[in-house]
């Protein structure tokens, strides 16, 4: 079965499923992304292919950058341009919206979008907003490492670069800063230009991608696993029955090989050792 990952640049106006569909025609391998990007959003796409799905939960923690741009003096209930523009408050200038950036920097608590993908009750959040129904979102945790202003791109609109963890919605911090500053706000473009180790400028439209090609954009998991290599005279055959063997390693993932081939991740802890993740 194939392995690995494509790093895909994902267009304005085409699904995340869409992709991940295309991929497995290609591939004739299940495939599942690696973080979903709405359909306005643009940018890097990350695709797991075969038995690299099942680093999901991994690539879930890391880092993801993006450039975005916020409208102020209006919102949607959408809090994206696709919803219908309500307009109201004022448009602060770069100086105001400098001023409150930094209180966004850390772990923050924030309420995802009414339209989101959350479930409420066995139901998809934006089914019940579309149907009409009040839907209130409890506050989830999320980290922002950086929170930069750019630019202004228009008389009321302007550019961020933001970088954050796994599960940040950047039309909910569209929203938190205008409403900072006493008024409404939300996202009118979104690109994510890095997803862990994949980056924007590696990303390659799906469309240059074929069946006979395939191969040449594949990038072999054992490559964006960050984790020391668990030499083979450190390794105790045993581990690959399952059994959970000593080790005198400190606690954390290890890449570990058999007979010289990328096996999976090992998992130190306590002075044991045992295969986390299967990979080949």
């Amino acid at each position: 079965m194939t392995t690995g990952f494509f790093n895909l640049f994902k267009e304005e106006g085409v699904t995340s499923t869409a992709l991940v569909n295309r991929m497995k025609r290609l591939t004739k391998t299940p495939c599942g992304h690696m973080g979903t990007l709405d359909p306005l959003a643009a940018g890097v796409l990350p695709v797991g292919v075969g038995r690299a799905t099942r680093l999901f939960d991994y690539f879930l923690k890391k880092q993801k950058r993006y450039t975005a741009r916020f409208r102020f003096g209006a919102t949607t209930k959408t809090l994206d341009r696709e919803g219908e523009i309500i307009t109201g408050g004022h448009v602060p200038s770069e100086v105001e919206i400098k001023s409150v950036l930094k209180d966004f920097i850390g772990e923050i608590a924030q309420v995802p979008p009414a339209y989101s993908a959350k479930s409420v009750n066995g139901k998809r959040s934006y089914e019940l907003a579309r149907a009409g129904q009040e839907v209130e979102l409890p506050a989830k945790q999320v980290r922002i490492f950086s929170f930069e202003l750019l630019t202004q791109t228009g008389e009321d609109e302007f550019e961020f670069e933001i970088l954050c963890g796994g599960g940040t919605y950047i039309r909910s911090l569209a929203r938190d800063v205008a409403s900072t500053l006493g008024t409404l706000g939300y996202m009118t473009k979104l690109t994510r230009t890095a997803s862990g180790v994949f980056v924007l400028e590696n990303a390659v439209p799906v469309e240059q991608i074929t069946e006979a090609n395939a191969n040449e954009f594949l990038i072999p998991t054992e490559s964006v696993l960050p984790f020391p290599v668990l030499s083979e005279k450190e390794t105790d055959g045993r581990i690959f029955h399952g059994i959970a063997v000593d080790t005198g390693l400190s606690d954390g993932d290890y890449k570990i090989y058999n007979n010289g081939n990328f096996y999976g991740i090992a998992r130190a802890a306590a002075g044991k050792m045992k295969i986390a993740v299967k990979l080949c």
